[in-house]
């Protein structure tokens, strides 16, 4: 099922993001993003600290969000080693950006959501995150792609009695700058999952924490 929509994404600089954005425009659908520090074609929305959110709501204006994708993230302590890595400002811009983003960005939006007739939320989470199967290391950004995974699941509670649907996603191992060329898809194998993972997001599955071609990942 394919909707024409208009859809937001967070983090659509580069990487994933980016190419959700091509993907939705080449579809039809009205698509604005956001980066850090914005540019010609996004809008500045930097996740750190407290989030301004008063650029994205101008760009935004009084026309309803149909598909928030929340796809902001950073993997700050990669190869961290246990006895010296993972310093306290790692986890502050880690939390900051991939916990309490998608919350702050979710709640700034709720009245463009509401004025959806199928509004959705999709969060990019990670099977890293899951508690279930946890190997060890990564620590700041494995407790952040749980905490983003919990954030979904309460907003999609939350959210039910507006119709609005949440779900947390795993894109899988991607070819980008964070994944490294050894990852194991290329993005648009991952975005083209993601979209159709996406489509079947309804008040009926919302909840789901999913891998981008639609395996149920253990919280």
């Amino acid at each position: 099922m394919t909707l024409a929509k208009r859809v937001l994404i967070t983090g659509a600089s580069r990487g994933i993001g980016a190419a959700l954005a091509d993907l939705y425009r080449d579809r039809g659908d009205s698509v604005i993003g956001t980066s850090t520090t914005g540019s010609d074609s996004l809008v500045p929305l930097d996740l750190t600290g407290t989030p301004d959110f008063t650029a994205l709501k101008e760009a935004l204006g009084a026309d309803p969000v149909d598909l928030l994708i929340c796809n902001a993230g950073v993997y700050l302590d990669k190869g961290h080693d246990l006895d010296t890595g993972f310093p306290a400002a790692a986890w502050a811009t880690t939390m900051a950006v991939n916990v309490a983003g998608p919350f702050l960005t979710t709640q700034a939006l709720l009245p463009a959501l509401r004025k959806s007739t199928a509004g959705r939320v999709a969060i990019i989470s990670s099977a890293m995150g899951s508690q279930a199967r946890a190997p060890g290391g990564s620590y700041v950004y494995r407790a952040s792609k749980a905490g983003a995974a919990n954030v979904a699941r309460n907003l999609a509670c939350d959210l039910a009695a507006d119709a609005i649907a949440v779900g947390a996603y795993h894109p899988g191992w991607v070819q980008t700058d964070m994944g490294g060329s050894a990852a194991d898809i290329d993005v648009t194998t991952s975005v083209n999952g993601l979209a159709a993972r996406f489509d079947l997001l309804t008040p009926d599955t919302t909840g789901t924490f999913e891998t981008w071609d639609g395996q149920p990942v253990p919280f």
